[in-house]
């Protein structure tokens, strides 16, 4: 299973892009409506996940008929958010990677809450990240190699009180043993400058993320 990435499709902004980001061997999985996006789209989630309230009983038996297995739950009577639920599944596989889709959206408390989540899959050492049309995060703890693409900015922010020893290479701002506390937006568009840039950290959490305009 380490050699296995499995995409979640959640309920947020999806779109053409979205699908681009599938490869032939990975396991989808759709959560509540983005379950409908992916059997809409022609493909068969091994998973549809959540409480499925925002989809109506017709695209729910659409939902049904077209996923390999179905688990919903109670809206009201649950403690975890759908994308949480899925991403729990996801990291009990043991996958080499996860890749979150339609988490971003117009609820700013789910929005934020995904990124979070990040940290869940950090402490399983699986790596992870966010997705959408013009954005990719990912949380890091110790080094992270980034590649220079079709995304024009980086931008670090911490996750946690303090991020300590951050050192940045390949980058037109560089960094040495910086620290960034909360509240800081040091770390706002900065550019890669060689193809390939690292980034190091001493102690804390820190967001790294890749976004054009």
């Amino acid at each position: 299973m380490k050699q296995t990435r499995i995409l979640l499709f959640a309920g947020g902004r999806l779109g053409d892009w979205a699908i681009r980001h599938i490869r032939a061997d990975d396991w989808l999985v759709g959560v509540d409506r983005g379950a409908l996006f992916l059997v809409r789209h022609g493909f068969a989630p091994r998973l549809a996940i959540g409480d499925f309230d925002s989809v109506t009983a017709e695209e729910m038996a659409e939902i049904e008929r077209r996923s390999l297995h179905v688990s919903s739950c109670d809206p009201v009577m649950k403690d975890l958010t759908d994308t949480e639920m899925a991403l729990i599944w996801a990291l009990q596989q043991q996958p080499a990677e996860i890749v979150l889709l339609g988490v971003l959206g117009s609820r700013f408390d789910h929005t934020l809450a995904n990124v979070h989540l990040l940290r869940k899959a950090l402490r399983e050492n699986v790596p992870c990240r966010i997705v959408d049309e013009r954005n990719e995060i990912r949380l890091v703890d110790s080094h992270c190699t980034i590649e220079r693409d079709h995304f024009t900015h980086v931008s670090l922010l911490p996750l946690t009180a303090d991020v300590t020893g951050i050192t940045l290479r390949g980058f037109l701002y560089p960094l040495e043993n910086a620290t960034l506390c909360i509240g800081d937006t040091l770390g706002i568009s900065n550019v890669l400058t060689e193809q390939t840039g690292t980034i190091d950290v001493a102690t804390g959490l820190l967001l790294v993320m890749k976004s054009k305009d």
